[in-house]
């Protein structure tokens, strides 16, 4: 990276740089953006005054690489995993987390077992799912799982409960896909007063009702932070206002406008509620990589991207979607350091987030390539990233 960036003044960068160009200036951020993040964020175990955390996430897949055709082991790509989390912890990043998936190409059914390896492997990183399926499990038995994963790292687990984007869970674990959206709100709902009580009381439909039901271990502190997973959409995002819970928003690609807004719509839902939107983080999930250049990284990316999702998803990336994601104003974060510390900068500064998550190891890519991403993130990102977004 060019080191004259580390020289920029914050507001110069603004003034200077493409993102300028974007219809939602720096300087006309509304004061409901600029004051998330200062106060309460205690409970949540983010301290806002430190900056933007970053973190990293893995879906567990089990793929091939696209270039060789070669897959390793399951037993190899959960123990990669296990190190990424060890070298995340080495340079700096603040968060790791690994997904639940039921079905071809993942390693990572057993998504507490793994972070468990990681909780004992490592000592200050925090951990946590992305996300926990929360609609096919008993959350009664995840709590319990987690609040273990809690103690065993000393105060370190969160939860992200998520519907599923995958939804080969359901058929495997006896669950009706048209009782989707119903069997996680209701079990979600549990899962929060779990964590609010220790005793609990509680009737539903898809599980036995609960009466006097004490649950344990709790976690270290009484309590920890369980976020609501969102897919993108407003509707979705409006829904973890209402419940008063943090927001864990992924996303695969597009202008960064878009996701404001869904963003907004959760801030208001919060304060149509009486919360104050202060109060709660929001983070941001979604796929990164950086290489020498902008055309390098997306050269080495796509192939994985590409073939994975064609083999998880039932369809690819388009092409002229994927390059789209070099623009300053995209919400891709891959391509260059520089390029890509310019653009969480310009995501921080339009979404006020507390939290970004970035995915490198989708679709197979190797463990060389990203050791060596890693590298770049605590040598040249989170400093500039840092410098820029501490109170």
């Amino acid at each position: 990276m060019d080191n004259k960036f580390h020289e920029l003044d914050y507001k110069a960068l603004i003034l200077n740089n493409k993102i300028q160009k974007t219809d939602n200036k720096f300087s006309n951020l509304d004061n409901k953006t600029k004051k998330v993040g200062i106060l309460h964020m205690e409970q949540y175990r983010i301290d806002p005054n430190n900056g933007l955390e970053f973190g990293l996430y893995t879906l567990g897949d089990h793929l091939p690489d696209p270039n060789s055709g070669e897959r390793i082991s399951a037993e190899q790509r959960i123990h990669e995993i296990i190190e990424l989390a060890k070298l995340a912890e080495q340079a700096g990043i603040d968060f790791f987390s690994v997904g639940e998936s039921h079905q071809d190409f993942f390693t990572t059914q057993a998504h507490t077992v793994v972070l468990a390896a990681i909780a004992q492997a490592t000592e200050k990183i925090k951990i946590s799912s992305s996300s926990t399926i929360i609609s096919t499990l008993d959350p009664v038995r995840a709590y319990e799982d987690f609040a273990t994963l809690d103690l065993i790292s000393k105060g370190r687990a969160e939860i992200v409960a998520g519907r599923a984007s995958r939804v080969g869970n359901f058929d495997l674990l006896g669950y009706s896909l048209k009782d989707y959206e119903d069997l996680f709100e209701e079990k979600f709902d549990l899962l929060l007063q779990i964590n609010e009580n220790e005793i609990v009381n509680w009737e539903g439909k898809y599980r036995a009702p609960l009466r006097n039901a004490k649950v344990l271990p709790r976690p270290k502190n009484g309590s920890m932070p369980i976020w609501r997973a969102v897919g993108g959409t407003p509707a979705s995002a409006r829904k973890a206002g209402y419940a008063g819970v943090p927001m864990y928003l992924a996303h695969l690609g597009g202008p960064a406008t878009i996701f404001k807004r869904s963003i907004d719509a959760y801030r208001d839902a919060l304060e149509s509620r009486g919360f104050d939107p202060a109060d709660f983080p929001v983070s941001t999930a979604g796929f990164f990589y950086t290489a020498e250049t902008t055309q390098q990284a997306q050269r080495e990316t796509y192939p994985h991207i590409n073939e994975g999702m064609k083999r998880t998803n039932g369809q690819g990336f388009p092409k002229q979607h994927f390059a789209q994601g070099a623009d300053p104003r995209d919400v891709m974060n891959i391509g260059s350091p520089q390029e890509v510390i310019e653009k969480i900068l310009y995501q921080h500064e339009l979404f006020g987030h507390q939290r970004y998550i970035a995915q490198m190891d989708f679709g197979g890519v190797t463990f060389d390539r990203l050791k060596r991403n890693i590298d770049t993130i605590g040598s040249e990102v989170l400093p500039a990233i840092r410098k820029y977004t501490k109170k």
